[in-house]
C-alpha cells in the first residue's frame, strides 16, 4: 500500500469519462464566450507543464525537458517555449479584498450585529464623541486606505446596501452577489470551482479516509412544483449554514488575530443547482440519495 501521503491513481479510461461530464458545461461556456479549441489546446499545453513541473516532479533535478514530455506528452521544443512563459496567476481584485472583509464583519462582529446575530442598520459616520458603531467605523476596521464615502457610493450603486428614513445604511443580507461577468464573479468562479474540485481530487487520490467533506443531497423526477419549493428550501439552509460559519471564522479572528507567516485557508461552499434530466430508463431514477 503507498504511503497515506502519497496520491493512488486513478483508471485513465475511468478518470476521462468522468472529466468528460465535468468539463461539459465549461466547454458549452467557453464556446458561447469565443474560446475555441485551438486556444484551449495552447492553455492545456501550457497547463500540464506547469502542474508537471511544480506539482508532480517535486525534485528540481527530475524537471528536465526531457522528463517533462515523457510526463506530459508535450513535444520537448515546445516545452522550452511554454517553460519560458511567465507564471499565470489568478489575481484577486481589490473589490473582492475589501468588500468581503467589511461584508464579513458586518455580518458576524459586535458591535455591528444585534443581539440576535442580525447587522445593525448604521447611520454612516458617529456623532463627535460617540462611540456607537456606524458605516465609517466599519469601513475603518478593515482598511484606513479607502474612505467610507466611497465604498458607500459604491454599494448603494450596486444595491448591497441601502438608506432608511433615518438615513441608516442597511446591509442586503442577500449581500454581494456579483454582477454577471464581472471581475468579481470570474474571481470566485475560478477560486470556488477551483478548490471544490481540488478537494474532490484529493478524496479520490486519497490512500485511505478521504480528507476533505464533499457531499450532497439529490432527488431526481420531481414535479416542477417539488423541485421549485426544494430549491427554494436548500437556498434559504444554505444561507443560514453560511452566515453561521463566518461567525465563527469571525470570532476565531477576533479571539487569536493571525500570526506572522500563518498562510492556512478554509473555503466552505454551497451550491444548489435544478435542471431537467434527459430521458432515461424508469429504474434509473435516483430518488433520496447522499453521495459522498
Amino acid at each position: 500500500m503507498p504511503p497515506p501521503d502519497r496520491p493512488v491513481p486513478v483508471v485513465p479510461e475511468a478518470l476521462l469519462a468522468a472529466c468528460r461530464r465535468l468539463m461539459r458545461p465549461l466547454v458549452r461556456l467557453m464556446l458561447r464566450s469565443g474560446v475555441t479549441l485551438p486556444v484551449l489546446n495552447d492553455m492545456l499545453r501550457t497547463l500540464f507543464v506547469d502542474v508537471a513541473a511544480h506539482d508532480i516532479l517535486t525534485e528540481p533535478k527530475a524537471r528536465t525537458d526531457s522528463r517533462l514530455s515523457l510526463v506530459t506528452g508535450v513535444h520537448r521544443k515546445e516545452i522550452r517555449r511554454l517553460r519560458e512563459l511567465p507564471p499565470d496567476r489568478l489575481q484577486v481584485p481589490e473589490v473582492v479584498t475589501l468588500s468581503s472583509q467589511v461584508i464579513g464583519r458586518w455580518l458576524a462582529v459586535p458591535p455591528y450585529v444585534d443581539e440576535n446575530g442580525r447587522p445593525r442598520p448604521l447611520p454612516r459616520a458617529a456623532d463627535p464623541g460617540s462611540t456607537e458603531p456606524s458605516f465609517e467605523s466599519l469601513v475603518l476596521s478593515v482598511t484606513s486606505d479607502i474612505r467610507a464615502r466611497v465604498v458607500l457610493d459604491d454599494w448603494l450603486s450596486k444595491g448591497i446596501v441601502s438608506a432608511n428614513e433615518a438615513d441608516r445604511v442597511i446591509l442586503n443580507v442577500d449581500a454581494f452577489i456579483p454582477a454577471p461577468r464581472a471581475a468579481e464573479q470570474l474571481f470566485y468562479f475560478a477560486r470556488n470551482l477551483h478548490d471544490h474540485v481540488a478537494a474532490a481530487a484529493a478524496n479520490i487520490s486519497a490512500s485511505d479516509a478521504a480528507p476533505f467533506l464533499d457531499r450532497s443531497v439529490h432527488y431526481d423526477g420531481l414535479t416542477d412544483e417539488q423541485a421549485a419549493e426544494l430549491e427554494a428550501f436548500a437556498r434559504a439552509e444554505a444561507i443560514r449554514v453560511l452566515l453561521e460559519v463566518n461567525r465563527r471564522a469571525a470570532a476565531l479572528a477576533e479571539a487569536n488575530p493571525a500570526e506572522a507567516g500563518a498562510s492556512r485557508r478554509v473555503n466552505f461552499g454551497v451550491y444548489v443547482f435544478s435542471d431537467t434530466d434527459q430521458p432515461a430508463e424508469p429504474e434509473a431514477a435516483d430518488r433520496g440519495a447522499e453521495a459522498a
